[in-house]
């Protein structure tokens, strides 16, 4: 089930960022935002056509890969599931 599978990859987010990677206080912030966001769908179920927050998780992979690659690889994971859901 996408659902769930997006769940865990957001699990695995939060994970990262309690870890306290080497981020500046904007990007932990910005990924914080996003995780909420992808909670709010998580709760709601929405299987829209809006594809802003998937534009959001991108911009974010590129914004990250190069100094945080596991953060990015979790992303890109997010972004897929959220492919996978119609979102």
């Amino acid at each position: 089930m996408p659902a769930r599978e997006l769940q865990d990859q957001l699990n695995t987010l939060r994970e990262q960022l309690e870890q306290n990677p080497p981020l500046n206080e904007s990007d932990r912030l910005h990924l914080q935002e996003l995780a909420s966001q992808i909670e709010a769908e998580i709760a709601l179920e929405k299987a829209t056509q809006d594809s802003s927050l998937s534009d959001s998780v991108n911009l974010a992979v590129e914004r990250f890969e190069v100094d945080h690659p596991s953060l990015a690889i979790t992303l890109r994971n997010i972004v897929q599931t959220l492919g996978s859901m119609g979102i």
